[in-house]
Order: structure tokens, then C-alpha cells, then sequence
């Protein structure tokens, strides 16, 4: 058989090939010529094959069928075949192959081999493809080679240790008597790999934290004499003295000195002397002045040294390297909390980086800039902020408008700041804020009284200019609807009042309805707010024209909205001043207290609910918590508890007879629970401005000889509902079914999924506490569908 062609030829001729096709057709047949070679046991050119294989497999080509051969080029005395066999063990083999066992001998015999070189192989391959068995059965090997004297085998057996440990983290201690002498070597790869070897086992064992903690001084001498040190050709890297080994020393000392007061005042002055004496002008100084930052940080530092490293940051802001400015804002941002004065210094640089070409350069200086916002500078940093939302891509401005909103709510100095800051949000991004940013902005004009003539007219100063923003056409057709009056009063203080007739204000209003911008929402807000004016303008038949129009809109809410606004002006046009008279003022609380925003007929308005509850109940101080168990973890949605006014006994019945025929009905009700004379009925009903909301009462009934008293009904559902939980009419269940007592869940389930409900019964029956739980899954289709 003629003699294979070496690798050089055949890399040559691969790189002739003008095509993929040409390129595979080559090593196709140069492969099927390698297998003949090793099924005829060829020894001679075995190397030369299996170097070959390993060339096609860098290319992507598959090679496994070298992987026994590899073995056996192991097995040689020719250190050779042994170089070409470890790598290509290397490189085709690995723990999860079992053929990889059949070299633990080899290693073994190679670790314990006469020359140095071979030693080495073997310990690159244990470090790089060992598995956990090969490392429990050769770290005794390893553990040798780490004491010995030559620093070429030390290096690389402390690398092999780094391996050992990470499979086989119990092997740690063995390792713990070779590392006393490592740090005093003076060759730079063994100090290198031995903090490699520290580093890993402080990361992995706190015992081993406490215990190498007193070789912080050693460490900081080894860092100074590399500061210090002159010019040596062999470790200077522009400049600088083995930077590498720097980094690595910075990173164990940032470990060491974490929540430790005497290992970080022990590394204060040398940290001190890095971030001073190292040169900025090349990247290698920039990187370990990045690693010195961050041990500053991390440590328990002084305060004049954390300043120092803000201060380094802040240059790397002014650095020409866009990764350089991306850390430094990314580190910024991390200590922002920690050090905000420090921070606020380099905030014009900050920024001054929002302008910068790079997106996640933008981006970072974004948020950095928003934790940099206080009472102090919200005037300066919003009106930075707002140019940036001008003229920012559109993939910024749901971000910063969140920002923006949540900023101003935090740290507005005046009402009317605040109202125009939003204002200018809705103007130039009002597309991309957030779904509440509507119904919390008409609340805040509603509490700002004072503001709402100049509120009013600057909002429909907006609307004659843009109605594109759906956002600020929904807030500006609320509060014309609201203080329409204000507005063709001419009552503004703040600004010059402008004259407006009630016709313009009304055409403006119907001109929304028509636009093909606004959405049903919109037009929505817009009718309401149309039928509003009827009791604040004189032109109350051009309104009644407008929405019996709109009474047979082929917009099923439009529709509902015109038809119940119509029943007002024919039947109870009596009541139709208290129903529209303005909102009352509202105090923003959490959402299980007595302010609440709720749903009005589509249209998102905060209202102030009175509470009137019933007789105090003695409850559990846990049955919150109790009640988020009930789905079991994060298959939980909170439970929102309100009141509901009690209705005037003369107009409830109208009230109610307003929707009268249009409620949807025919869902049969159901027995939620039937237990110990207790017996919960559901009966349904579809809220009929949202269809996705499914009302559900609640009739408890008590068929027992004694009262049900302290009665308490809570229930939970899955995450994709919402859930709210009324106040019931009595906390009482009178015995023998004389009376029951009712209460109305609202659940909203826009994805029209199966409903579940898990419920929670708590009374006192007899003089003794009851409580139990129930689940209930058979729930009519109708009422979810």
C-alpha cells in the first residue's frame, strides 16, 4: 500500500477545492483511505492519520472512528505518537463516552514517566476531558506532581487540580497541604495557575475562605512587586507587568476582603496604589483598572477609595472604545444604589452618552439616568430625558416613557410640572406608554382641582393640533367632559385663557367619533364625554341628536353606550344631573383599601368608593396568607376585597332597570358547596360592557337550627383571571333557611378559558370556629365561554 499523503499536502489540496461539493468529495475519499490504513493495523503511519482526522474534524467533518486510534498512538513509547494521541483525545473524546476509561492506565503510567514533557501531556489531558472516576483515581497522582520542584510540571498539575476539584469538589482537602508553598514561587505560571487554584476553592468551600484569608498580605506583596517591578521582557504586555496575573490577584483579593473588615482594610493602600499607578492609554491597563473597580466595590473599602473608583468609571465614560463606556455604565448602574453622591458627579457625562450611536451604550445610560433622578435635579435630568424620548428609536420609547412617569410621580415639585410633563410624554410618544397611564393621569388632574381650567385647556389645545396619540385623546375627551364648562368659561389663571364656544368644543368631540384614528376605546371616551356636557352646556338637543345616532352604531359598545344614554334622557332625564356631575377628589391607595379604579360602562375612571362595612369579623392574622396557599405557589392571583356604596332606596330600582334589556341571562346556576348545613349557590351574569367579565353572586344559605355568624367567603383563581371579591351583604347566615346571605365576585378572563376557583369558608357555628376549603370546577360552559 503506497504511503498516505502527509497533513501539509493535504491541507493544500482541501484549499484548491472551488466548491462545498469538491470539498467533501476530497474528504470523503482521503477518510476512506485512512480507514483502510487503521483496519490493516498500519503503526508506521498511524500518527500522520490520526493528525489528518483531527484537521477534517476542525473542519466540521465527523471523526469518531479515530477515537480507539488514539488510544493506541497513547500507548506508545515514541513521544510522538503520545503528543498527536493525547490531542486527539482531546479533541474526539469526552466523559461521556465510555471508551475514555480505557486510558485512566495510560495516564497513569505517563503521570509517573521519566520525562517532563510527557508528564505534561498527560496532565493537560486529565485537566481538560477528565471525568469524575479518572479524577478520583489519579488525584493522588496529581496531588504528587503539585509538591514537586519543577515549576514547568507544577503549573500545569495546579490547572489539573483546578479540574479535579470542580468534579469531584470532596477531593478538595487533599489539595490543601500543596498549596502552602505555591505563592512563595518565583516563576510567574506556577503564581498564576496557583491563584487560579485559590480562587476555586474559595468560590466552592467557606472553610477554605476563612482559611486561606491570612495569605491576603503575601497576596497584596506579590501585587506590589509586579507594580513596582522595572521593565522584564518576558511578562510586560504594552507596558505593563503581566497583567495577566494582576487580574487574577484582583479578582482572589475581591473574594478574600467580601464582608471581612481586616482582609479589605488589609488591601485598602495597594488597591489604592493599582487604581493610581496603572497606565490608561492602552486597554491592558484599562482591564485591570476594571478589575480594581470592582474589588473596591465589592470589599469592604473606605469611602475616599469607592469615590476613586466611581471617579475611574467615569473616565472610562470619556474613553473611545464603546465596550470601555458599555462596563463603565454597566458598573455604574450596579453601584448607583450604594454610591449615589459619588455617581451624581459624572452625571452630565452620563448623559451626554444618550446620544451615542451605539443602542446598548443608549440604553444602559437610559436607565443609569433614571437611578439618577432625585428631588434635587428632576427639573435638569426630565428635560434631558424628554429630548432624549423625542428624538430616541421607537424600541427606547416604551421604556422611557415608563420612566418618565414613574420619575415625575416620584419627585414632582409642583402639580402643575407634573401634569405638563406627562402631558409632553403623551404628546411625542403617547403610543407607547404604558395601559395605566391613562386612568393614573385622570386621576391626577382630578386631585389637582386648582389645575383643572388650565388642564383642561392645554388638553384641548392638544387635540386641535394631533389626535394620532390615543392616550392623550382618551385623557383630553375626559376632562372636557368633565370641565367642558371651565374650558368656554375662559376661567384660566395660569396661561391666557383662549375663547371657545360650545359648538367648537363639540364639534372637536364628534370629530372624534368619525376619525378612522381613534379607536373603539376612544370613541368611547369620547361619547361619554359628549353626554356629559349635556349637563354643563345649553346644547343639549344638538347632544341628543348625536347620540341617538350613534344608537344603532355597528360598534356593539358604542351601541350599548348610545342606547343607556338615550334611556337617561327619556325615562330618567330626572336623575341624569346626579348621574353626570363630576368626580369626586381621590386619594391613591393600595389596591386592597377603599380607592380602587374601576370599570365604568368601558371607560376606565378612578372612582372613591365609601366603604360600609358590615359588623367587625374576627379573623386570623394569617388568612391572607392562608388564602395564597389555596392554588398552591405561583398558580396565584391576588385577591382585590372592595365595598360597594349602598344604593338610595328610591332610584335603586331605576338604576338597576337601565340595563334591564340588555342583560344577558340562561346560565343555569350551580352548587358550589354543600357541607355541615352550609350551602353556597353561584348564580351568573356576563358584565355587559365587558364580555369577558363573568359576574358572579354568591347566595350562602344555613339550613342548621342555630345562626352562622362571623361568615367570611373568600376564593382565588389561576393567574390568566383577575378576581374581585365584593364586600356580602351580611355577616351572618340566619339558621333554618330563614334568609341568605350574598355577595358578587366579578372574575375577568380575557384568554375565555376554563374557569377554576379554589374558596375558603370561615364561621363560627355552635361557639366553635369553622374553617374549610372547597374547590369548584364545574362551572356552566356559558359562564366562560
Amino acid at each position: 500500500m503506497p504511503a498516505p499523503i502527509r497533513l501539509r499536502e493535504l491541507i493544500r489540496t482541501i484549499r484548491t477545492a472551488r466548491t462545498q461539493a469538491e470539498e467533501r468529495e476530497m474528504i470523503q475519499k482521503e477518510c476512506a483511505a485512512i480507514r483502510s490504513s487503521f483496519r490493516e493495523e498500519d503503526n508506521t503511519y498511524r500518527c500522520r492519520n490520526v493528525a489528518k482526522l483531527l484537521y477534517m474534524h476542525m473542519l466540521g467533518y465527523p471523526a469518531h472512528f479515530g477515537q480507539l486510534e488514539c488510544l493506541k498512538l497513547i500507548a506508545s513509547q515514541k513521544f510522538t505518537d503520545k503528543r498527536i494521541g493525547y490531542l486527539g483525545a482531546m479533541l474526539l473524546l469526552d466523559e461521556r463516552q465510555d471508551v475514555h476509561l480505557l486510558m485512566t492506565n495510560c495516564i497513569k503510567n505517563d503521570l509517573n514517566h521519566s520525562t517532563q514533557y510527557v508528564q505534561g501531556l498527560a496532565l493537560c489531558t486529565l485537566g481538560c476531558m477528565g471525568s469524575s472516576e479518572m479524577c478520583r483515581d489519579l488525584a493522588g497522582e496529581v496531588e504528587k506532581l503539585l509538591k514537586t520542584s519543577n515549576s514547568y510540571l507544577r503549573k500545569k498539575a495546579a490547572l489539573c487540580a483546578v479540574h479535579v476539584i470542580r468534579k469531584v469538589p470532596e477531593l478538595m482537602e487533599m489539595f490543601l497541604p500543596a498549596t502552602k508553598n505555591l505563592l512563595s514561587e518565583k516563576n510567574h505560571g506556577v503564581l498564576h495557575t496557583s491563584v487560579v487554584l485559590l480562587t476555586e476553592m474559595c468560590e466552592r468551600s467557606p472553610d477554605m475562605l476563612a482559611h486561606f484569608r491570612k495569605l491576603v498580605p503575601q497576596l497584596v506583596r506579590i501585587l506590589k512587586n509586579l507594580i513596582m517591578s522595572g521593565y522584564s521582557p518576558e511578562h510586560d504586555v504594552s507596558g505593563i507587568s503581566d497583567p495577566f496575573l494582576q487580574v487574577r490577584i484582583l479578582r482572589l483579593l475581591r473574594i478574600l476582603g467580601k464582608n471581612d473588615d481586616d482582609s479589605s482594610e488589609a488591601m485598602n493602600d495597594i488597591l489604592a496604589q493599582v487604581a493610581t499607578n496603572t497606565e490608561t492609554s492602552k486597554n491592558v491597563g484599562n482591564a485591570i483598572l476594571y478589575e480594581t473597580v470592582l474589588t473596591i466595590m465589592d470589599i469592604k473599602s473606605e469611602s475616599g477609595l469607592r469615590v476613586l473608583a466611581i471617579n475611574i468609571l467615569g473616565r472610562f465614560l470619556l474613553n473611545n472604545d464603546k465596550n470601555i463606556r458599555y462596563v463603565a455604565l454597566t458598573s455604574l448602574l450596579k453601584t448607583v444604589q450604594t454610591d449615589h453622591n459619588a455617581v451624581q458627579r459624572h452625571r452630565s457625562t452620563i448623559v451626554d452618552c444618550l446620544k451615542d450611536l451605539d443602542v446598548s451604550i443608549k440604553r444602559r445610560a437610559m436607565e443609569l439616568s433614571f437611578a439618577l433622578v432625585n428631588g434635587n435635579n428632576i427639573r435638569g435630568m426630565m428635560k434631558e430625558l424628554l429630548y432624549f424620548l423625542d428624538s430616541c428609536d421607537p424600541e427606547f420609547k416604551a421604556d422611557c416613557a415608563s420612566g418618565v412617569f414613574l420619575a415625575a410621580e416620584k419627585y414632582a415639585p409642583s402639580k402643575r410640572w407634573h401634569i405638563d410633563t406627562i402631558m409632553r410624554v403623551l404628546t411625542t410618544a403617547g403610543s407607547y406608554v404604558r395601559d395605566d397611564s391613562v386612568p393614573n393621569l385622570i386621576q391626577l388632574i382630578t386631585n389637582s382641582v386648582e389645575m383643572h381650567a388650565y388642564t383642561v385647556q392645554r388638553l384641548y389645545k392638544a387635540l386641535l393640533d394631533d389626535i394620532s396619540q390615543q392616550p392623550l385623546v382618551q385623557v383630553a375627551s375626559w376632562c372636557i367632559g368633565e370641565y367642558g364648562d371651565l374650558l368656554v368659561s375662559g376661567q384660566c389663571e395660569e396661561e391666557e385663557p383662549i375663547q371657545v364656544t360650545e359648538d367648537e368644543v363639540l364639534d372637536v368631540l364628534e370629530g372624534l367619533l368619525v376619525s378612522n384614528l381613534s379607536t373603539p376605546v376612544t370613541r368611547g371616551y369620547a361619547l361619554t364625554a359628549i353626554m356629559k356636557l349635556s349637563t354643563r352646556f345649553s346644547s343639549v338637543n344638538r347632544i341628543k341628536k348625536v347620540v341617538s345616532i350613534y344608537g344603532s352604531s355597528i360598534d356593539v359598545e358604542l351601541q350599548q353606550r348610545a342606547v343607556e344614554y338615550n334611556a337617561l334622557f327619556k325615562k330618567y332625564d330626572h336623575m341624569r344631573s346626579a348621574l353626570l356631575e363630576r368626580m369626586p377628589i381621590m386619594e391613591k391607595t393600595a389596591s386592597n383599601g377603599p380607592t380602587e379604579i374601576v370599570q365604568t360602562n368601558g371607560e376606565t375612571e378612578p372612582s372613591v368608593v365609601e366603604p360600609k362595612h358590615p359588623p367587625p369579623v374576627t379573623q386570623p392574622t394569617n388568612q391572607a396568607t392562608d388564602l395564597l396557599d389555596l392554588l398552591g405557589g405561583n398558580d396565584m392571583v391576588s385577591v382585590i376585597q372592595t365595598t360597594v356604596p349602598t344604593k338610595p332606596a328610591s332610584a335603586g330600582g331605576e338604576l338597576l332597570d337601565l340595563l334591564g334589556d340588555l342583560s344577558l341571562s340562561g346560565i343555569p346556576p350551580i352548587t358550589a358547596y354543600n357541607k355541615n348545613g352550609l350551602k353556597i349557590d353561584f348564580t351568573f351574569e356576563r358584565a355587559n360592557p365587558n364580555p369577558n367579565i363573568a359576574v358572579i353572586t354568591i347566595h350562602a344559605s344555613n339550613s342548621t337550627e342555630t345562626d352562622m355568624t362571623d361568615f367570611v367567603f373568600q376564593a382565588a383563581v389561576p393567574k390568566t383571571f383577575q378576581l374581585q371579591l365584593l364586600s356580602p351583604s351580611s355577616n351572618v347566615v340566619p339558621a333554618l333557611n330563614q334568609g341568605t346571605v350574598t355577595q358578587v365576585i366579578r372574575v375577568l378572563n380575557p384568554q375565555k378559558q376554563q374557569l377554576r376557583m379554589r374558596i375558603k369558608l370561615t364561621y363560627t357555628h355552635r361557639g366553635s370556629a369553622v374553617q374549610d376549603l372547597a374547590e369548584v370546577n364545574n362551572f356552566p360552559p356559558q359562564s366562560w365561554q
